[in-house]
């Protein structure tokens, strides 16, 4: 039994307007999954399906076995948490240890695990020291730290996250990266994400969907997806900027090449490798 089962979903908005047409997805327990696509693709309509945010026109989701309706909300939305692409509409309360609290409140917590919880979910997320600090006077990075420690407090198996790197300076986005490794590493927990952009989903996935128009038009490994360079431009994305230099200078020197590198570091392998092989 896969952790995430979505089978065959369909989802339709007022009016008519047909956002997920027949999108299946299974995930397992620690995967990490990219969802990608352009605006309008259905990526955060998927995403709201998941823990009943919205429920689907057609077909099924569940987590773990548990189908995603109802009378199941309170379960499913303590196993998946969810970080919206604007952390200002996460976060609301007057201080930061306020906020990463709010989750718990209906626990059976005694004041001192509540408080044992939230300075652990602080560190985890970097920001250790900040609970008496209002949320709302923090830098765009550190808002995405509060909003995911808020999260994180309710020990969720699943992390769902809408265009994580968005507005982050380059600092702010390897920090965020590495942030959300050593969790997926350190805790187990599930990624999920969603994003525009193509140079950080080889740093922080292992498999990718390609949505588009409300369909999934490709999946597979991050390497697997990214050899198919026709199907992602042909839905308006672009390569990583690694793997459409080397496809650049491998074209420009009569190289042929069956698989791009994606990161710097299979760049630098990558170009080691044929240089060597033509001065031999």
């Amino acid at each position: 039994m896969s952790l995430i089962d979505v089978q065959n979903v369909a989802y339709a908005y007022r009016g008519g307007v047909d956002a997920l047409k027949g999108v299946s997805l299974q995930v397992e327990k620690g995967e990490r999954i990219a969802i990608l696509g352009p605006n309008g693709a259905g990526k955060s309509t998927l995403f709201r399906l998941l823990n009943g945010l919205l429920l689907p026109t057609a077909g099924t989701v569940a987590i773990d076995g548990l189908p995603v309706e109802r009378k199941n909300f309170h379960k499913i939305r303590a196993r998946v948490g969810m970080v919206f692409q604007d952390s200002d509409d996460q976060l609301f309360n007057s201080t930061v240890r306020q906020e990463v609290a709010y989750g718990l409140a209906g626990r059976k917590l005694s004041d001192a695990e509540r408080d044992d919880t939230v300075e652990w979910a602080l560190s985890v997320a970097g920001i250790s020291g900040y609970g008496k600090r209002s949320p709302h006077n923090l830098s765009g990075g550190e808002k995405k730290r509060v909003a995911l420690a808020s999260v994180l407090a309710m020990k969720p198996d699943v992390l769902v996250l809408d265009e994580p790197t968005a507005a982050l300076d380059p600092h702010g986005v390897t920090s965020i990266i590495r942030l959300l490794n050593e969790i997926n590493q350190e805790l187990g927990i599930t990624l999920i994400f969603a994003s525009h952009d193509t140079d950080v989903t080889p740093l922080l996935a292992d498999r990718v969907l390609l949505m588009h128009k409300g369909e999934v038009v490709l999946a597979g490994t991050t390497a697997e997806v990214f050899q198919k360079r026709d199907v992602v431009r042909s839905i308006g994305l672009r390569l990583p900027r690694v793997a459409h230099l080397a496809e650049i200078l491998a074209r420009d020197c009569g190289l042929e090449v069956d698989e791009l590198p994606l990161t710097i570091g299979q760049a630098r392998e990558f170009f080691r490798h044929h240089c060597t092989s033509r001065r031999s």
